[in-house]
């Protein structure tokens, strides 16, 4: 699986309600906006990169690369920002990224690459710790139909989506810090300082 084979997605499709309903990955930080260096650590990483958004598209269209709202109407989580992705994924793999973890591994997609070609999985996701990280993850393009299924069911846990694939969860222990996320203004001006 070479660099070729896999598309990127931002998700910055939420309603940002922790940060007061902003636009997450719109918010300044480092100078520049928090989809933007999540955009500058994917793109080398990918042979292309959108974003799935669901407001302030024409802004988001501003950073160069495509942006698609969710298929589903209502704000219905980070599934169907997949979904989106999903059916517009032109490359065997679809690797994902949440817009407010500005600090993405550098090697997020040659790991995940690794682990789901040696396990032969359908999707893998970073974890740290105990902890999983799902909206960090890589999937062959034909999960799709799975999908569309799960969300027609009126499912929207993505855990819960996960129970029914092959999934394999990669270590990240000895980079913890790039998958924080940003979710509260303190929590962004405090890694601002």
């Amino acid at each position: 699986m070479n660099k070729e084979s896999i598309s990127g997605l931002i998700l910055a499709g939420g309603r940002g309600t922790r940060m007061g309903h902003v636009d997450k990955g719109l918010q300044p930080f480092g100078g520049t906006t928090m989809v933007a260096h999540v955009l500058a650590r994917l793109e080398p990483q990918v042979a292309t990169v959108a974003i799935n958004a669901n407001r302030n598209l024409d802004t988001y269209a501003a950073c160069g690369v495509p942006v698609w709202p969710d298929d589903t109407p209502d704000y219905a989580g980070p599934l169907a920002g997949l979904q989106a992705g999903l059916r517009r994924c032109a490359t065997t793999y679809l690797l994902t990224a949440p817009c407010d973890s500005p600090f993405l591994p550098g090697d997020l997609v040659a790991r995940l690459r690794a682990a789901l070609e040696a396990d032969r999985a359908d999707l893998c996701v970073a974890k740290t710790g105990d902890q999983a990280h799902p909206v960090f993850s890589l999937m062959r393009r034909d999960v799709h139909a799975s999908l569309v299924d799960f969300l027609g069911s009126g499912q929207r846990k993505i855990d819960k989506w996960y129970a029914a694939l092959r999934v394999v969860e990669v270590p990240f222990d000895d980079e913890a810090q790039a998958f924080l996320n940003i979710n509260t203004r303190e929590e962004l001006s405090d890694l601002e300082r």
